[in-house]
């Protein structure tokens, strides 16, 4: 089956995508293009998955870079291939012929490109990393590869929307312990419920690190579950486990 990728006019013409979930080998709850071999599907399986990607960003699987992520800020560069997989939850690279990606099931995928110093970036950012700082991070490491965060375009891929995010008061209170300002991006909802605008929150980080152009697709994991994985609505089916999403880019 065809995979369906979705891309972003500021990447181009870089190779770049977020991945929907159609067109993979996985089946049951992970049905579809289910790239995380941190779930308890088959690794095997997982791996024709990711070679698909690998070969739509025309590299070898073994040159499509990740990491483990933890919900951190930390960002390393990628040279070359990994061996050992590092934690971290962002990477750059100024390095020909290496994918960089991320894996997403309803935190936010943003893809980086400097294309007038061919350095590009990638990172996961949940509401922990971004607010942890691993949106301005990125941008930084990308800045000591040659880059200049006024040329930097980012794009953040399929997340959870506003109107799918509920949270409590404490959840507020973390960011606003943070950054008063922060309030402008709950609204209420029932009871002593909270809605969370996770991509707002991510565009403004971007913008804040002095990005030149910030963008967010527009699509709701948790909403479209024929394209995409969502971890909040596993959990709300009371779901065994649930798939992971994946974006990717490379010069």
């Amino acid at each position: 089956m065809t995979l369906d990728i979705i891309t972003a006019p500021s990447l181009q013409p870089l190779r770049h995508g977020f991945f929907s979930r159609i067109g993979g080998a996985s089946s049951g709850v992970f049905a579809g293009l289910n790239c995380g071999f941190g779930s308890s599907d088959q690794s095997e399986i997982v791996a024709i998955n990711r070679a698909r990607v690998a070969a739509q960003m025309g590299v070898a699987p073994g040159h499509l870079a990740g990491v483990h992520q933890v919900h951190s800020a930390d960002v390393i560069p990628m040279d070359a291939p990994l061996g050992p997989t590092p934690q971290a939850d962002g990477l750059v690279t100024a390095t020909p012929g290496v994918a960089l990606s991320v894996l997403t099931a309803d935190c936010q995928p943003i893809l980086f490109a400097d294309h007038d110093a061919g350095v590009i970036g990638a990172c996961h950012a949940g509401w922990q990393g971004a607010l942890g700082g691993v949106i301005e991070n990125t941008v930084a490491a990308m800045v000591r590869l040659g880059a200049q965060a006024s040329r930097i375009a980012a794009v953040i891929g399929p997340t959870i929307s506003q109107r799918a995010y509920e949270v409590g008061p404490e959840f507020r209170d973390r960011f606003l312990s943070v950054d008063d300002a922060s309030a402008r991006f709950f609204v209420q909802g029932k009871g002593d419920r909270l809605q969370f605008d996770l991509p707002a929150y991510g565009l403004h980080r971007l913008r804040r690190a002095g990005v030149g152009q910030a963008d967010w697709t527009r699509h709701c994991t948790y909403s479209d579950p024929v394209r995409f994985f969502s971890y909040r609505r596993s959990v709300h089916a009371k779901d065994p486990d649930y798939g992971r999403l994946i974006a990717a880019i490379t010069l």
